[in-house]
């Protein structure tokens, strides 16, 4: 029979010496891993969904406000209201203002967007926003995530179906589950050096989303201004599908809206809009009044809303525009932003409060007061339930 083996004193010490080696490992890697300082604080109870508007305030009043300045427009996922500040993403309960859900980590944060019911908060490294991560409106509780490219001061826009981050030399599209869509221009890491892109020097102004469309205003040498329309989700993501792409001869250029038929661009330097159909072809242009451009990131984003029509800011007035066309159907003067629809009106920002205008014609019935305490700059609406949401700068105001 074989001698069973003897353990030494030697042999212990030698495993006693591999496990703390293992434990010392795993604490530090725990030290210094992402989930250690990451702060995930789920809602107890998922936020409930308001009641909805049915008739016009006669007067509003501030119910809440918190601090929001990576958010350029009010966030709203589900029904939660999602505000972030820092590191830090917060869910509120709409009609109180109430905190039910937190999430931080230790970076900063480089904006928050939202779409398919969930929050989407976008994080940055040292060399681009890079941390993306879903939180589900209702609740935080997290969903897919990714590494992204996206740059410095990005802004996501959403077409109902996919997401895009804007860019001022690259921009990238992604769909629910954040797999990356599509990827145009040259990212900071490229990956594909001999990509066969037709312009590479050419940089990003402008960049508006639509019916699964991306329109991207590009600047060019020897040229002045060039709109350019791509497929959010191409065969290929490595390879961009473009509608057309075409000159605009003017260095002002600002991408509108965008449909599956047609884009309107802004050309500021005439004050006028010019429609191009899915061939490039100017099928129709009108003059409008223009003010100073929101720049809100590192493109420049124009205004627009979505519902049954498209409503546009200037800069100076807010312009219905007919969705299949996208020529105008009324214009509202001297606004503050593009407005939001509420109990079958439209509500848009003025001077003195909030402008209630019948959708259909856009006359003017009244004015529902509101005190902004000084504030003078643009503002972006959005509604949940009976809540009028007013981002003012850095400040997000619920109005009741």
């Amino acid at each position: 029979m074989v001698r069973p083996e003897r353990r030494t004193k030697a042999d212990l010490a030698v495993v006693a010496l591999i496990v703390v080696a293992v434990l010392v490992g795993g604490a530090v890697i725990w030290l210094n891993s992402d989930a250690r300082a990451t702060v995930s604080e789920t809602a107890a109870q998922p936020v409930p969904e308001p009641p909805e508007a049915t008739s016009i305030p006669t007067t509003l009043t501030e119910a809440w406000r918190a601090t929001s300045p990576v958010t350029p427009v009010p966030v709203v996922a589900g029904p939660a209201v999602v505000t972030g500040a820092g590191n830090e993403v917060l869910g509120h309960d709409p009609i109180t203002g109430r905190i039910v859900w937190r999430y931080s980590r230790d970076l900063p944060l480089c904006t928050i967007g939202a779409e398919w019911d969930r929050a989407l908060a976008v994080y940055r490294k040292s060399l681009n926003c890079s941390e993306v991560t879903s939180l589900l409106g209702p609740t935080g509780v997290r969903g897919p995530q990714r590494n992204s490219d996206a740059e410095f001061g990005t802004q996501l826009l959403a077409d109902g179906t996919y997401v895009t981050a804007t860019g001022q030399r690259s921009f990238e599209s992604w769909r629910s589950d954040l797999v990356r869509t599509q990827q145009f221009g040259m990212p900071p890491a490229v990956k594909n050096p001999n990509n066969d892109m037709a312009r590479p020097d050419c940089t990003y102004s402008s960049i508006a989303v639509g019916d699964e469309r991306v329109g991207v205003v590009e600047q060019c040498p020897q040229e002045q201004g060039r709109i350019t329309v791509l497929k959010a989700h191409p065969e290929d993501d490595e390879k961009p599908e473009e509608i057309f792409s075409v000159g605009l001869g003017s260095a002002a250029a600002g991408v509108v809206a965008v449909t599956d038929e047609r884009v309107a661009v802004i050309l500021r330097d005439r004050s006028e809009v010019a429609v191009f159909d899915n061939a490039g072809a100017e099928v129709a242009h009108f003059p409008v009044r223009v003010g100073p451009p929101d720049l809100r990131a590192n493109v420049l984003v124009e205004s627009t809303a979505k519902g049954h029509r498209i409503y546009w800011h200037t800069g100076a007035d807010t312009v219905a525009l007919d969705p299949t066309a996208l020529t105008p159907l009324w214009t509202s003067p001297d606004t503050l932003g593009p407005g939001v629809g509420f109990a079958g009106k439209m509500l848009v920002p003025v001077r003195d409060g909030l402008a209630v205008l019948d959708p259909i014609t856009g006359n003017r019935e009244r004015v529902i007061p509101v005190d902004r305490a000084g504030y003078t700059g643009p503002v972006q609406l959005s509604a949940v339930g009976p809540i009028i949401l007013e981002q003012r700068g850095d400040t997000l105001v619920a109005l009741r």
